[in-house]
């Protein structure tokens, strides 16, 4: 599911064609990204759009920079939110959250 979504992410085309979105899967660890990577108006572009681990059968959301929310893009597609953590957020901030704490 991590990589059905961070693939339809990829997809998605913004105004800067020199911009590529790379997506980088590393299955022995469970650990997914997706990352921009070129150039816009003679500056480097290069950044982590979202990152997702596997850990413990839980989604641990390291890093999410759409505009979404990737935790809401796998709401949709059926992932319980007792499936997702929101490790971006300070642990003591998770028992905030409709999310599990980890």
């Amino acid at each position: 599911m991590i990589q059905m979504v961070l693939q339809s992410y990829s997809e998605i085309r913004g105004s800067n064609e020199d911009v590529e979105a790379q997506l980088i899967f590393d299955q022995e660890r469970d650990r997914y990204q997706l990352v921009h990577v070129g150039w816009s108006n003679k500056r480097r572009v290069y950044g982590c759009v979202v990152q997702m681990d596997l850990q413990h059968g839980k989604i641990w959301i390291q890093h999410d920079g759409t505009d979404i929310g990737i935790a809401n893009e796998l709401l949709n597609r059926g992932i319980p939110k007792s499936d997702i953590v929101l490790a971006f957020q300070s642990p003591f901030k998770r028992q905030f959250t409709e999310f599990t704490v980890g």
